[in-house]
């Protein structure tokens, strides 16, 4: 299979342009810089790159991606999926420039050009958190449920998911103020029920009235 793969490339490579290659079927080239592997395999020369492929770099490489009209740079220590049209950053950065409205998406956020103009951006996820920068050109930044616009020069940092960080509740457990009450409420009863049954001898010994004298020899 990886020498089937690697004659294609080749035959691609010298065969047919880039341009036409990434028009006809979403494939794009990518050269590394350093250490890289594609789709679990070292890599150490130019290859062919298809949608679905998976591509990361070490901590001293990069890896340029070639499709038409857009160039992506995956920077050290970057893991990063191929979508044709766009690139999905597991971990890491990647560096966009493009006049097809090649996009960048990172967990809930997407990047994309406003317009249709030559537009260039870096997007960095790490720790849960993307950072995308505007360094041409607008960019339309969504999180899923709303759209704003980064202006040329600006940047910005969203959370890679709406997940909100809570401590789960153990099962069964009572919180302690809730055992207090409880224990107050008990009580509180206990105490009610004392009173209601000295009232009641009270007045049981009110409608009884004088006690009557028992004689010490009547039996």
């Amino acid at each position: 299979m990886n020498i089937a793969r690697s004659v294609l490339c080749w035959m691609m490579v010298i065969l047919v342009p880039a341009s036409l290659m990434a028009a006809d079927s979403g494939a794009a080239m990518a050269r590394p810089y350093g250490p890289a592997w594609l789709n679990g395999t070292g890599v150490q020369q130019s290859s062919a790159i298809f949608p679905g492929d998976l591509v990361q770099t070490s901590s001293s490489a990069a890896l340029k991606i070639r499709a038409s009209g857009s160039s992506v740079t995956v920077l050290s220590d970057s893991l990063v999926k191929f979508e044709g049209a766009a690139v999905s950053v597991e971990h890491g950065s990647v560096q966009m420039m493009t006049s097809k409205g090649m996009f960048a998406r990172a967990g809930i956020i997407t990047a994309t050009p406003a317009s249709s103009a030559w537009t260039e951006f870096e997007l960095n996820h790490a720790d849960g958190a993307v950072r995308i920068v505007a360094l041409k050109g607008d960019l339309q930044i969504s999180d899923g449920s709303q759209t704003t616009t980064l202006p040329q020069g600006q940047q910005t940092t969203q959370k890679d998911s709406t997940d909100t960080q809570t401590t789960p509740a153990q099962p069964g457990a009572v919180p302690p103020a809730k055992k207090k009450k409880k224990k107050a409420a008990i009580i509180i009863a206990v105490a009610g029920g004392g009173a209601a049954a000295a009232i009641a001898g009270a007045v049981a010994l009110a409608s009884a009235g004088t006690p009557r004298t028992i004689s010490p020899i009547t039996p």
